[in-house]
């Protein structure tokens, strides 16, 4: 069976906001590298907002809830075929690092991706910058989610281990960081180093009124065999 990738990622957001950054939009969609971006328009509550679903190619559909979900990510299942990579977008932006989710009891929520056959590459027993202590990384096709635990003041503030996995964020690649903060200031962060050997990272600032965490990075310049799935410095 072909390994699963994502098709789509749904978010309650103003598709505008994503143009006014340099995304090409159209009919409230946008592609990056092969994954689409749906926007569904600006949620009623914080809440509600950001990323609110994905689809997957090639998981096994018998071991989603009955309600479509992956342990609280909701997930449809796509049949359709893998597209050409999309071009560059004006800002520089040419594919996705990775998909950012959080959940209250980590161990639960890889339990749940590798029983739909998603491939857990790593688990790091150490604390983020941010102070996620945990993370999970798993591939899909190019694009990597990354599963983070969330602190324990999270946890006891939001009502326990119990939660659902909630989605969080985004990481996409640009070809030329300095000049896409550049072009994007004053909406983004200063560059600097990332976790990752050899690379660099920018956050987009709230002040450009996404619904997403979105942080911008620079290629992985390492040959392919000697990467190893690291967290970002954006959480």
């Amino acid at each position: 069976m072909p390994a699963p990738t994502i098709d789509q990622l749904t978010i309650a957001d103003d598709p505008a906001r994503w143009a006014a950054l340099g995304f090409d939009v159209e009919n409230g969609s946008t592609q990056i590298g092969s994954v689409r971006l749906r926007f569904t328009g600006p949620a009623d509550s914080p809440d509600s907002s950001g990323i609110v679903a994905w689809s997957l190619r090639d998981v096994l559909s018998d071991a989603l809830s009955p309600e479509g979900e992956l342990d609280g990510l909701t997930t449809t299942i796509s049949e359709s075929e893998v597209p050409e990579p999309a071009p560059a977008h004006a800002n520089g932006v040419i594919a996705i690092d990775h998909v950012v989710a959080a959940s209250p009891e980590l161990d639960r929520s890889v339990a749940a991706l590798q029983a739909v056959g998603i491939d857990l590459r790593r688990v790091r027993e150490q604390p983020t910058p941010a102070g996620a202590p945990r993370q999970a990384f798993f591939r899909l096709g190019h694009e990597i989610l990354e599963l983070i635990q969330e602190p324990a003041e999270v946890v006891e503030r939001a009502g326990g281990r119990k939660r659902p996995a909630r989605f969080w964020g985004l990481a996409v690649l640009v070809e030329d960081l300095d000049a896409s903060a550049a072009q994007l200031a004053p909406h983004v962060s200063e560059v600097r180093d990332a976790v990752q050997p050899g690379r660099r990272i920018a956050s987009v600032r709230r002040s450009a009124g996404l619904a997403v965490p979105l942080a911008l990075m620079s290629r992985d310049a390492r040959p392919v065999e000697s990467r190893e799935p690291r967290p970002a410095e954006s959480r």
